[in-house]
């Protein structure tokens, strides 16, 4: 299966997001592929806390396999490479997390020529027969990262492959209606994919959304503020509204994750020894749980 995370806006947690989501899936025992396809801002090495690749790596990444610089593409296991004690203690039962990174001071594509296309086709094609969940993290905005992968997805070799779009937006008023925009607008996803060969209606039926940072309800009564807790539910049900109208609805949202105390500090993954540590919200981890489930379950998608 191919997931791309993507989002209209930088700030939505998407990458951060997709990290967790790719660590709960290797730990429930799926191998996982993460590809760095932030090109600009290539930071997957440090959200996994890998502190010799932060920024990227000094080439043979993502970004130089593309563009035809090298061969192949460099891979990290992220169990034996990153400097977190907790995270390299991966249960016998777990799968692999492999993380691509990308080329640090690598920039943001001009073009995607036909050369960068095929590339990342046979990248993709390759890492999808070889793990079960491969995660593509692209560049925020309509970026030439998702004109490169909407092209290579429409190749024959790719075609027919399981593919998941993860739209990530915060719950704010700008933040949906520039979801919005990214999927439903003249140049975004759907009609940018129905040019580059793709069936619009197959390509939304594989586009859900992931609300991030969303205000829990224990968040909203406990202000001891009752005017201010009014308003908060006021404002929530005003998005909801608005979601909807700009279909984003809840039958198109595949979940959503708390506001996270520990994540507006310092973003990372968040662990089991985190909550048991009473560091990290438990909710938090359970999100990012139902994520990777939703994700890989076929029935879920076929509800939706």
């Amino acid at each position: 299966m191919l997931v791309f995370s993507t989002s209209d806006k930088g700030g939505t947690g998407r990458s951060v997001t997709s990290c967790n989501i790719a660590h709960r899936l290797a730990i429930a025992g799926r191998n996982v592929a993460y590809v760095d396809f932030d090109f600009g801002s290539p930071t997957a090495g440090a959200l996994f806390e890998i502190s010799a690749m932060e920024r990227g790596i000094n080439g043979g990444g993502v970004h130089s396999y593309l563009l035809g610089q090298t061969g192949t593409a460099a891979r990290v296991d992220v169990g034996a490479a990153t400097d977190r004690a907790e995270l390299s203690r991966i249960s016998p039962r777990s799968g692999r997390l492999v993380l691509l990174p990308g080329d640090e001071g690598g920039a943001e594509f001009l073009t995607s020529d036909g050369g960068v296309v095929r590339r990342c086709a046979e990248l993709l094609s390759t890492l999808e027969q070889e793990f079960r969940v491969v995660i593509v993290d692209l560049s925020a905005g309509r970026s030439a990262a998702l004109e490169i992968v909407l092209q290579a997805t429409a190749l024959p070799s790719l075609r027919r492959r399981i593919a998941r779009w993860l739209i990530f937006h915060r719950w704010t008023r700008q933040h949906i209606l520039a979801a919005s925009g990214l999927v439903h607008g003249p140049h975004g996803l759907l009609r940018a994919g129905e040019a580059a060969g793709h069936n619009a209606d197959e390509l939304l039926g594989s586009t859900r959304y992931v609300r991030t940072a969303v205000p829990t309800t224990t968040a909203r009564t406990t202000a001891n503020r009752p005017a201010q807790a009014a308003w908060l539910q006021e404002q929530d049900a005003a998005l909801r509204r608005l979601a909807t109208a700009n279909q984003l609805g809840t039958t198109t949202v595949l979940g959503s994750t708390p506001m996270e105390p520990v994540l507006q500090w310092r973003e990372q993954v968040i662990l089991d020894s985190d909550v048991n540590a009473h560091i990290a919200n438990p909710e938090t981890a359970v999100a990012y749980a139902d994520l990777a489930r939703r994700l890989v379950d076929v029935a879920t998608w076929e509800r939706l």
